[in-house]
């Protein structure tokens, strides 16, 4: 590669101008860093394309030059690899810098059409400039992350249109030969494509999920469907005081999202992910290095007014008074269980740890829940995102197997269950001074440990850490492997686009090489 960089940054010059490309070791420094525990990745360089037929060139003489691609959308994936890319020595090629414009928002049937740049806060504020007529479904994580990168990632939110790729609707993409492919209807010839972000099928097979979680190609547009701000929206809670009591939150979650009668996903957040935004591990700062204690967290508890869990959902209606019949009645299917304490709309409202909540379910970015990073000092952070049934016994098992493994390396557990009618994503966030060595090694033994053990147990995750997509693929049976090289093959031969990103390598690659 680096015989070639040379004439590849040359090509790269001409396509987008010499200003848009940049080797300076500061930018250099600030694209190779990330939160994970490995070593940073520095890029060969940074390039800023303004369109399509820009990334187009830069694919184009990738392949003629033999140089690997690092696409990224504006950079916030935080705990996940951040900007980096997953190798150094790769070419990033930064889509949201200049390719961040909201190309269409029909209000008619509800969707927006936004280039990689787009970020959360961004299409929000359009939309609330429009007269707030729609809704995004928001992350709680950086207001500034992109929302195709997010979707892409299989990232999600919290309302009912909380599946971010689920709501993505016809994409352009440019595959790793340089051809770009329009899915959907918007294959077909003209302008006037009416259906492309209305309709996800159309003739022939569906291609759209070959690019999530992938490196096949790279989305340079795609809509993402919103959701009409209802007149009303009511948010209730409860807090239940025992780590155990886990399994009986879970069963209880189950029919009221088997029904669709709550139509959110329910927010399951331990003491520690609630209230870690609010913030700091004292015992660490003090000397400690136990994961913190149970007397600190019920101390921790009593300072928040807060329990060992929160549970938090929403309803959406014509008033408020309409919402009310609702309210109640998933308030007595709560207060059944004998533990659980009731937390109105508008008291959440005054309690930082739930109203994170509120502005997530409403559709509001909201950096507030970023605060749990600096719980340890040193700006480490991973996250671990299993799923399970929802079934309480077994959610209750993982839930201790997942303590244990914490406590063993001297990590905090911090989680939240994101729970729909039958399975909930778990997650576990790391967080951990990684400018200390041998804390940096434990969160590392941690990560691994958690993955293996739950792998063991059929318990696989949704995303993962750029330092970890190689772990994670081969847990995936060898016929799988098998097909995902082959049809990296097929749409990028030269394996020109973030080869070895998700733990996929194309026929090219040697061995010794990953």
């Amino acid at each position: 590669m680096s015989s070639n960089i040379s004439a590849f940054l040359d090509a790269a010059s001409t396509a987008l101008g010499k200003e848009w490309v940049d080797q300076r070791p500061e930018t250099i420094k600030r694209y190779g860093e990330h939160t994970l525990p490995g070593a940073e990745r520095p890029p060969a360089a940074v390039l800023f394309p303004e369109s399509t037929q820009q990334v187009q060139n830069i694919v184009r003489a990738a392949n003629q030059h033999g140089v690997q691609l690092y696409p990224i959308s504006t950079g916030n994936n935080i705990g996940l690899g951040s900007r980096a890319p997953v190798r150094p020595g790769q070419v990033i090629v930064d889509l949201g810098y200049r390719m961040n414009r909201i190309l269409e928002v029909n209000e008619e049937t509800c969707f927006a059409e936004v280039q990689p740049g787009v970020s959360f806060q961004m299409l929000h504020d359009e939309l609330v400039r429009r007269g707030d007529k729609l809704m995004v479904s928001a992350t709680s994580g950086p207001p500034h992350g992109g929302i195709l990168g997010n979707a892409m990632d299989r990232g999600a939110g919290y309302g009912p249109y909380f599946d971010h790729f689920g709501m993505l609707c016809g994409m352009e993409v440019v595959l790793g030969n340089g051809d770009i492919v329009r899915t959907g209807d918007g294959s077909l010839e003209g302008d006037n494509l009416v259906n492309w972000h209305v309709s996800k099928y159309s003739f022939g097979p569906a291609l759209d999920g070959l690019f999530a979680q992938s490196n096949f190609g790279i989305v340079t547009r795609a809509a993402i469907w919103l959701m009409p701000r209802p007149p009303a929206a009511r948010s209730f809670h409860f807090v239940f005081p025992d780590d155990d009591d886990i399994g009986e939150i879970i069963d209880l979650c189950r029919p009221m999202k088997l029904s669709n009668f709550v139509p959110t996903l329910f927010r399951i957040s331990n003491d520690l992910y609630a209230m870690a935004p609010e913030d700091q591990n004292w015992e660490y700062l003090q000397g400690s290095k136990l994961a913190f204690s149970l007397e600190g967290r019920k101390a921790l508890q009593q300072k928040h007014g807060l329990g060992a869990w929160q549970v938090s959902g929403m309803f959406y209606g014509a008033s408020d008074a309409a919402i009310e019949p609702s309210i109640q009645r998933v308030k007595a299917h709560f207060e059944r269980s004998g533990k659980a304490r009731y937390v109105s709309h508008d008291e959440a409202l005054g309690i930082p740890a739930l109203n994170i909540a509120v502005d997530a379910m409403s559709g509001r970015p909201s950096a507030n829940e970023l605060g749990m990073l600096q719980w340890r000092p040193g700006s480490g952070n991973s996250w671990f995102l299993p799923g399970t049934p929802m079934v309480g016994r077994q959610a209750l098992e993982l839930d201790r197997l997942g303590r244990e493994i914490y406590a063993r390396h001297g990590m905090d557990y911090i989680i939240m269950h994101v729970a729909s009618a039958r399975f909930t994503r778990g997650l576990h966030v790391l967080v951990w001074n990684k400018d200390d060595a041998d804390e940096n090694a434990r969160a590392d033994a941690c990560y691994k440990e958690l993955a293996h053990e739950f792998a063991k147990r059929g318990v696989g995750v949704g995303r993962a850490p750029a330092d970890y997509h190689e772990l994670h693929m081969g847990m995936l049976m060898p016929s799988l492997q098998k097909a995902f090289g082959e049809i990296k093959n097929a749409l990028d031969p030269n394996g020109v686009i973030a080869q070895g990103k998700y733990g996929i390598y194309g026929a090219g690659e040697p061995a010794e090489a990953r």
